[in-house]
């Protein structure tokens, strides 16, 4: 399971905050997607 702090979680989150990939194509992998939309939305109220 992963945590908003798994390095993979950081790293697909950034990847989408730059543009490299949509919300959409992150792999639904366990939890990864969830984990990533977490961080995603909590930058974005930021």
């Amino acid at each position: 399971m992963f945590t908003v702090e798994s390095a993979l979680v950081q790293i697909w989150a950034r990847n989408v905050q730059n543009g490299n990939y949509e919300r959409e194509q992150v792999p639904k992998l366990s939890n990864l997607q969830e984990m990533v939309y977490k961080v995603l939305d909590a930058n974005a109220t930021e």
